[in-house]
């Protein structure tokens, strides 16, 4: 299953993965044929005859061409096919990767995720290159000089024949101790991966609370793991030399005494049954008991590759037979009508297994043009209940509807099209102002850039920049401050010119009267599309046709903010807390 699943990434490269293996065959031939050629030349000049030399001299120096030109071709194209796999193994797992929901990306983890495209995918790189040129030459290596060796001498070649038994059960019992070790090591990998990318995004909070020694030994720790694994997994591959080198020295000693015996005519079986050996065939034996002897060894080592990178063609193959749990559905709505939005009876937990739901028993109309406020404690469920809206994530029970359709009914693309949202983690990616904003709109016009940004009070401060909206964003908008990080994220939501646009806590790190200025252009620009504005500050969203109250997963209250201030004690409390009037601090 995961061989028939990674061969589907090989596409372009067939031809180069066939041919490999051809070329080697030519190259093995003249290998194993030079032996047989250079033992009539030591046979011929044993009379002392020069001719001979010339002779097989140039039929070996050919050969040896050949031979050389078969190994080039294999190479090239074994490295062509190989890295030309890995790079449709990135592509297809990049492409399943962005076809995955939230569930999915929280499956797999973002570091386990990055892992399988480096170095999983160089592992199965390089056992791809092993398998189409080595696990080709070796084998057949070791073939055909058993054969040619049985064309010399039977009860000779059994030497050989004795050795591979005690050869296999080695090598079956050092695969059988590793390969659990090398599967636990790229969880550890994961691991690792996890630690860099928690601690270069949280960065400034480790420099803040100096906290360098503490990730150093948290690092170190990961690292370590790793070098425990590897180095346990090594120590019992290390094994196989000593053993392989016994049998090659034993095997060496046993055809030397024997085949002596057997040029001088002296062993004790009957020249009839044996037939008498010439030194141009004890030289040739001792030429294929090292192509035999090597050829195992080297075998070993490819099958000690492949081993080590089929636990990395498990973690590619779970990703790419992995199906998304969110996909469109077949004959699926292509048009969003309104942005009426309802929730019916909707409960939703993050996992199957999750011990309790996230949100329960939601019940919800929202007409398309309204303007609603959610407002709730941390935890309590502000957030997944928007999530559901797009399809980031499905609802466990009940259904979610759209300008009146089920949001499983439509298309993805044109669902998500037609929703916008400004996440409480505001990304900005490396590239110029406008190319970040354009990801709203990638036809967009400058003048449409600055009309976004003017609604979102960007415009501003982006036309004081030397190189206004060509200004340079830093990889994850590091050189502009979380304020400006939000209005910008803002503008680019609002360039989709969307139905429903969701700011999820989008504007905490603004003031409170550009605040009010963004919901002012809001009401003033786009009276049309509805609006959920999730914020801790009760200001933001006492201007809203309604306010949700939300705790602990399900809805406390709904109603305007005059309203719940006279009957919901939750939303009274907020607002008491925050407005509070100075004279008791004294």
């Amino acid at each position: 299953m995961v061989l028939k699943t990674l061969v589907k990434s090989v596409r372009q490269y067939k031809l180069q993965s066939v041919l490999t293996p051809v070329f080697m065959v030519g190259e093995v031939a003249m290998e194993c044929l030079i032996p047989r050629i250079m033992s009539m030349l030591i046979d011929e000049f044993y009379g002392g005859k020069i001719a001979p030399v010339f002779k097989f001299g140039c039929i070996l120096i050919a050969m040896a061409m050949v031979s050389l030109v078969f190994g080039v071709l294999s190479g090239r194209l074994a490295a062509r096919a190989a890295t030309g796999f890995a790079r449709n193994l990135r592509h297809d797992l990049f492409y399943k990767v962005q076809s995955f929901s939230f569930g999915n990306i929280d499956k797999f983890s973002s570091a386990g995720l990055v892992t399988r495209l480096t170095t999983d995918v160089t592992n199965v790189q390089n056992a791809y290159m092993m398998l189409i040129r080595m696990a080709v030459r070796f084998p057949l290596m070791l073939i055909t000089a058993l054969v040619m060796s049985f064309t010399i001498s039977v009860k000779m070649t059994c030497i050989f024949l004795c050795v591979v038994p005690v050869l296999g059960g080695a090598l079956a019992l050092l695969i059988w101790k590793v390969y659990p070790m090398f599967d636990k090591v790229f969880k550890q990998y994961d691991a690792l991966n996890d630690s860099v990318q928690e601690n270069i995004k949280g960065m400034r909070v480790v420099k803040t609370y100096v906290r360098e020694e503490y990730e150093k030994e948290k690092f170190g720790k990961s690292a370590e793991d790793i070098r425990k694994t590897f180095t346990r997994a090594e120590r019992i591959l290390a094994l196989n030399n000593p053993v392989m080198w016994f049998c090659i020295f034993s095997s060496m000693l046993l055809i030397s005494s024997l085949g002596a015996m057997l040029v001088v005519n002296t062993f004790d079986f009957t020249a009839g049954e044996f037939g008498e050996l010439s030194t141009g065939d004890i030289a040739s034996l001792f030429t294929y008991i090292g192509q035999i002897l090597s050829s195992l060894m080297m075998l070993a080592m490819v099958l000690v590759m492949i081993i080590m990178a089929s636990a990395s063609a498990k973690r590619i193959a779970e990703v790419l037979n992995e199906p998304s749990e969110i996909t469109s559905p077949e004959n699926a709505v292509t048009e969003v009508k309104n942005g009426d939005i309802d929730f019916c009876g909707v409960s939703f937990k993050y996992t199957e297994s999750a011990s309790a739901n996230a949100l329960t028993g939601i019940d919800l109309h929202i007409k398309s043009g309204e303007t609603i406020g959610i407002i709730g404690g941390t935890g309590s469920g502000k957030t997944s209940l928007v999530q559901l809206i797009p399809r980031l994530y499905d609802a466990s029970l009940g259904c979610v509807k759209v300008g009146g359709e089920d949001v499983k009914n439509y298309d993805l693309d044109t669902l998500r099209n037609s929703v916008a949202m400004v996440l409480q983690k505001n990304l900005l990616f490396s590239g110029s102002i406008a190319d970040n904003l354009r990801w709203g709109d990638e036809n967009a016009t400058d003048e449409e850039l600055r009309h976004a940004a003017n609604l979102a009070c960007a415009d501003e401060f982006v036309s004081s920049f030397p190189d206004g909206y060509n200004t340079h964003i830093e990889q994850g908008g590091t050189n502009v401050s979380g304020g400006q990080k939000q209005r910008l994220t803002i503008a680019r939501a609002l360039l989709k010119k969307p139905k429903i646009l969701i700011l999820d806590d989008s504007t905490s790190a603004v003031d409170t009267r550009t605040d009010a200025l963004i919901r002012k252009a809001f009401r003033d620009d786009i009276p049309d599309t509805t609006k959920i504005i999730i914020a801790q500050r009760t200001a933001s969203v006492m201007e809203c046709n309604r306010i949700v109250v939300l705790d602990n997963g399900q809805i406390d209250a709904v109603g305007t903010h005059d309203e719940l201030l006279k009957t919901n004690a939750i939303y009274r409390e907020v607002y008491e807390s925050q407005n509070k009037q100075g004279g008791d601090a004294e």
